[in-house]
């Protein structure tokens, strides 16, 4: 057996010390190891490897959630303390991820990576989610809050997901699974993959579809991924990746009004004409060269293509694009035909990103204790192809209201050293984002460009005194980067936007106090001295502002297995993620920074006057908690009950509890809207089964989500959108 220790495990953000071996214990991995060393991307979840660790850190891993049976994204997030996920069209394609009180819309303050690359199309110039892979491709989900951020980026304001896509095994095998369930859900996935010799590879294909949550919906993806892997000689390995992304799905964007939902329900959705269309191509090189056992450059070079054609009939509940009459029937509640609608507009969309990023990491030794240095650079370029076509006919161009090129080139830097001093370890670190940002009309030749410099600072401290516990400090300056059509007019215009900044503070511990149990708690506070709210977050219609805004509160993980503790080969287990966001309110004015026309609004100018001051932050539950019970026989049976609750919310900065309060009056188009207005609490509970026939080597299983068919609303940002009903999942995972 070959072993080499390799000291550049990222958490996509973090660096710390494991040990890889080309054949490890199945009962610690569960899975097919690799047998060549390659470039790795991943938090080893081992309390000797994160003991120096300043930083909150969880991970999912995939045995984990297929025992759980998620069917998309959101399932899996909500299993983290401090996130706060938020449904859309019900199959997860489009997440809205929100850390720690963050406004979850779009996931544009959260940052993405895949295997430590950035997987968003513009994390730079429009970090927004249209798109994400198939959370079953994954081998591991990886959240990272804190001052480990700073390694990544850009976004380091509220927390960073890294999902790591599995190796190939060193055996060749792989699997085949199917799933189907109400709502007309198929999901296929086929996995196969080994390794001869120096050369190992793997291809993963996936083709899911469903109704989705809503009357007139349909997605439906293919995913395929190819990862080789070659191990050059004894000091240099390179990792192929390489992906295609489709889908094809009938999907509106616009909610419904309050009336709509009296007379018509939660699922009504009229618009059966809107469609969205999407194309997805990446690729990346991994170069890993091991000077010696101490001293390890990783190299990262990738490139993605993301294409979207979104043709749709309306976007929001308020907007005249069917006409007056057609918007009023839908204030009042009554039915409409969108065939009698002689308008379609369609949204399309090319973005172009590249980029390349080195990482040195060196462990040596200063003044007889040891030390951990990580430095790097990162040049990346994005480029938005954006046009706007509006027509009569559906999804045919005759008439282009929006022709844009926007580019956004991006230089990044950053330093950071760990000195280890016996139990305690102290963690400096910076990062520098120097951000060009260009913007041309191509329908009135007007152009602009602008950039923004910042330095981001960061430290922690982490005491170990023992294997069963460690306790952490630290904090690091927030940062979050301008969209371009935000720092940059339609005429070229400058707008004095800025960018996000923060202080973040976290004090935590990770222990585990005896046999079987495990917790993890950490306290937060994210003081923001500018926060850029972007219209579309809340209240459709309110314009982009900034101002300052706090949040405190405390996340806790826990878990409980009392088959080890009772050294029993039965194990009923316990584990809760609970997140308390305490604060989450404006501390100041918001100043408006869109037009003087678009500032004169009712909810502009309370924003804009210091009205609001205090008040919660729309978007942002006081309290969130995912509860599994579960029990699992030695035979291969397991059993899980799951309790998932997410507490009320706002839906707009002017904290109405309902729109008949809005200050345009009880009657005005804005009340009527269903963007304004309380969101519920709600309690959904979910329900899986799993049998591992091992002579045949293959996993029967099924899942109830939903089981009490809870009713509920999850969104209001465009108008109502409610929670999937009750959903009943079947299938079977065979493993060769």
């Amino acid at each position: 057996m070959r072993k080499k220790t390799i000291n550049l495990i990222q958490v996509g953000f973090v660096i710390v010390s494991c040990q890889l071996t080309a054949f490890a214990d199945e009962q610690v991995l569960n899975e097919s190891t690799t047998a060549l060393e390659m470039p790795v991307v991943e938090v080893i979840e081992e309390y000797n490897s994160l003991a120096n660790m300043p930083s909150t850190v969880n991970t999912l891993r995939q045995e984990d959630l297929f025992k759980s049976h998620v069917y998309n994204l959101n399932e899996a997030l909500r299993k983290v303390p401090g996130v706060n996920i938020r449904d859309e069209e019900g199959f997860g394609m489009r997440p809205n991820i929100g850390i720690r009180g963050i406004n979850p819309t779009r996931s544009t303050k959260t940052l993405l990576l895949e295997d430590g690359i950035p997987l968003s199309y513009a994390p730079y110039g429009d970090n927004a989610s249209y798109y994400h892979p198939p959370v079953e491709r994954f081998s591991n989900i990886e959240i990272l809050k804190g001052p480990g951020q700073i390694l990544y980026g850009p976004q380091t304001i509220s927390g960073t997901i890294n999902y790591l896509t599995p190796n190939p095994p060193s055996k060749p095998g792989g699997f085949l699974s199917f799933t189907g369930g109400t709502r007309d859900y198929y999901n296929g996935h086929f996995n196969y993959g080994g390794t001869v010799g120096n050369f190992g590879g793997l291809l993963d294909i996936t083709h899911k579809e469903s109704d989705g949550a809503r009357q007139n919906t349909n997605s439906d993806i293919n995913d395929y991924n190819i990862k080789a892997v070659y191990d050059i000689d004894a000091h240099n390995a390179l990792t192929l990746r390489a992906n295609y992304f489709q889908e094809d799905s009938q999907l509106t964007y616009s909610g419904i009004t309050d009336a709509e939902l009296k007379n018509f329900g939660f699922q009504y959705n009229p618009f059966k004409n809107d469609t969205i269309n999407t194309d997805r191509y990446g690729t990346s090189f991994t170069h890993q060269l091991s000077f010696n056992d101490d001293v390890m450059l990783t190299t990262n070079v990738y490139w993605s293509h993301f294409h979207r054609d979104w043709w749709r009939q309306a976007s929001t509940t308020t907007d005249s694009q069917c006409g007056t009459d057609f918007r009023s029937s839908r204030l009042n509640g009554l039915a409409v035909n969108p065939d009698n609608c002689n308008s379609i507009q369609g949204r399309l969309r090319d973005y172009y990103t590249y980029g390349v990023e080195p990482r040195l990491h060196a462990n040596y030794q200063l003044f007889g204790f040891n030390s951990e240095l990580d430095a790097g650079f990162r040049a990346h370029f994005e480029e938005q192809a954006r046009t706007q076509a509006n027509s009569g006919l559906l999804n045919v161009a005759t008439d282009i209201v929006e022709d844009n090129i926007r580019e956004t080139n991006a230089f990044s830097g950053f330093f950071q050293n760990r000195f280890i001093f016996d139990d305690w370890s102290v963690t400096p670190g910076v990062r520098i984002e120097q951000v060009d940002f260009k913007r041309q009309n191509l329908l009135t030749g007007d152009r602009g460009k602008t950039s923004v410099t910042e330095i981001l600072p960061a430290f922690g401290i982490a005491y170990t005194p023992n294997s069963q516990i460690t306790g952490f400090f630290g904090f690091h300056r927030g940062f979050a980067p301008p969209r371009v059509e935000d720092a940059i007019g339609n005429d070229g215009t400058i707008v004095d936007v800025g960018p996000e900044q923060s202080w973040n503070y976290e004090v935590g511990i990770r222990t585990k106090p005896y046999t079987g149990a495990k917790l993890d708690a950490t306290l937060f506070h994210a003081d923001f001295q500018q926060q850029n709210a972007v219209g579309s977050i809340a209240g459709g219609s309110t314009p982009l502002a900034a101002g300052k805004a706090l949040y405190e509160g405390a996340e806790l993980s826990a878990r409980q297995d009392f088959g080890p503790l009772f050294n029993s080969d039965h194990n009923v287990y316990l584990q809760a993620a609970y997140t308390w966001v305490a604060t989450a309110e404006m501390t100041s004015a918001f100043r408006c920074l869109a037009s003087a026309t678009d500032c004169g609004g009712s909810v502009a100018s309370r924003l804009a006057n210091g009205d609001l001051i205090g008040n919660r932050l729309p978007y942002s539950p006081e309290h969130n908690l995912t509860a599994t019970i579960g029990y699992s026989h030695p035979m291969g049976l397991d059993l899980q009950l799951e309790t998932v609750y997410v507490g009320q919310q706002y839906a707009d900065f002017l904290n109405l509890k309902t729109g008949a309060n809005h200050p345009d009056g009880p009657n005005s188009n804005s009340a009527r809207s269903g963007q304004f207005g309380l969101i519920d609490d709600y309690v959904v509970l979910n329900i899986g089964a799993t049998y591992h026939a091992k002579p045949l080597n293959t996993d029967f299983f099924v899942s109830l989500k939903n089981l009490l068919d809870e009713r509920y609303i999850v969104d209001r940002t465009r108008g109502i959108l409610p929670g999937s009903p009750r959903l009943i999942q079947a299938g079977f995972k065979v493993n060769f």
